[in-house]
């Protein structure tokens, strides 16, 4: 009696492919992916140790620097034309003005754009902060 025992030819799966699919995803989504830029303004903010972010739809973002400097939405202006672009955002009463003031601008000056905006009737005013590395708020 012969007895011949049938063996099976051995499955390899082949994951040199499947390595190469995952590279080439892993690059498209880093080439794909936008970043997000700050703006080229030197604006010191404070310190805050609260970590709520707040986002709208409608933002109109006035910068204050150390030198008094203005810039609502990264364009430079004056007085007389924050007046316009608070004016033209007031169209909608739900529009969030958010203030970057430096830590070195005076309380009054910001008081100021604040009282400014609640004029023309934006009520929803917001001031920026950083959060601090360590995690306590700088004094």
């Amino acid at each position: 009696m012969n007895f011949s025992i049938s063996r099976r030819p051995e499955l390899l799966v082949d994951v040199t492919p499947l390595i190469d699919i995952i590279f080439q995803l892993v690059l498209f989504f880093m080439v794909s992916t936008t970043f997000v830029s700050t703006s080229g303004f030197d604006v010191d903010l404070p310190r805050s140790s609260s970590q709520n972010i707040i986002r709208e739809r409608d933002e109109l973002k006035i910068w204050i620097t150390a030198d008094g400097a203005l810039y609502v939405n990264d364009d430079a202006t004056d007085q007389a034309g924050l007046e316009v672009r608070l004016k033209a955002a007031a169209a909608n009463p739900a529009t969030l003005v958010i203030i970057k003031a430096d830590k070195a601008v005076g309380h009054g000056r910001v008081v100021a754009v604040m009282d400014l905006a609640r004029q023309h009737g934006l009520e929803q005013l917001a001031i920026a902060t950083e959060i601090p590395q360590g995690g306590d708020p700088t004094p």
